[in-house]
């Protein structure tokens, strides 16, 4: 449906008893912009569109991180292809590859839950591969947070990771799904709470010794 968008005129007040008459072409009356006049409107939209263009956005994604090493190494990934999250968007594979090209893997930060002021280590590997993106990063132990957050993962308290990124291209479905075809991203958090169902992040060490940390992890942690 379109907007009916239309312009009004303030009626200039008459002239004042005993006042001189006004010249014999009196002036045009002023226009006041109505909230809804096409300049008005093409201005909103113009935002609107801007906007939409330069929000910042963040992706929760149900990767629980298996273990981290001794030394803060950690690998798994960011995000997958091709699997809707509870947002209802799906990344589309191939959709990081102009920004990791443009950015390279040390323009893409490792932030702790999205805060700019808690960088907590660096990506020392980003790639897409067919499953989505994989990742192996660094906790820099040298770092108060980062050894709170390197003892969390290890005792399988903590994770999660999740994407920041703006979204350059993406379109809506006929099943209702939000599709991101082309991204560009800006960081990956190490965060509390995942998301999307299926994800794992493999750590440096084994599943298996994962395993033994998890359920050690759940037994200390189970209810009396």
């Amino acid at each position: 449906m379109s907007t009916v968008c239309h312009l009004s005129a303030v009626v200039p007040a008459k002239p004042r008893s005993g006042a001189e008459p006004g010249p014999m072409h009196p002036r045009r009356p002023a226009r006041v912009m109505d909230p809804g006049s096409p300049l008005r409107c093409g201005r909103d939209d113009r935002r609107k569109d801007m906007d939409a263009r330069t929000a910042r956005e963040t992706k929760l994604l149900a990767a629980p991180l298996a273990g981290v090493g001794a030394d803060g190494i950690f690998e798994g990934y960011a995000s997958l292809f091709e699997v809707a999250d509870l947002g209802k968007d799906v990344v589309s594979a191939g959709a990081f590859a102009a920004s990791l090209a443009r950015r390279g893997v040390g323009g893409v930060r490792m932030l702790w839950q999205h805060d700019p002021a808690e960088p907590i280590g660096r990506w020392l590997a980003i790639a897409e591969d067919a499953r989505g993106l994989r990742v192996r990063g660094e906790l820099n132990l040298a770092v108060g947070r980062a050894r709170e957050i390197h003892a969390l993962m290890r005792g399988g308290a903590i994770d999660g990771l999740s994407i920041g990124f703006r979204v350059e291209r993406a379109r809506t479905d006929r099943a209702g799904l939000r599709r991101l075809e082309r991204l560009d991203l800006w960081e990956i958090s190490v965060v509390t709470f995942p998301m999307m169902p299926g994800a794992r992040i493999g750590a440096a060490k084994s599943e298996a010794l994962a395993g033994v940390i998890r359920r050690a992890a759940r037994r200390l942690f189970a209810p009396a």
